[in-house]
């Protein structure tokens, strides 16, 4: 299963784990992600989502409906069919 989450796209990345010495030796930086169920009322379903924690803070704030309907517009693919 891909550590990507489906509505921003975080993804891993790497980098260097940088020891006392300075020796480098390559890692991953891995997203926060969580496998969560949304109800949305507005299209009386319920989807489940691997989304990241900044993403459930946007959905907090704004709705996942309006934070679907924010990512349709900016031309983004979404999992959800509105």
């Amino acid at each position: 299963m891909s550590k990507v989450c489906e509505l921003t796209g975080k993804r891993p990345i790497v980098g260097n784990n940088v020891s006392h010495s300075n020796r480098k030796t390559k890692r991953r930086f891995l997203p926060n992600l969580i496998k969560k169920k949304f109800y949305i009322p507005e299209l009386d379903k319920t989807v489940t989502l691997k989304v990241s924690t900044k993403a459930l803070r946007t959905i907090d704030k704004l709705g996942l409906y309006a934070y679907l309907k924010k990512l349709q517009k900016q031309g983004k693919s979404i999992p959800v069919k509105l």
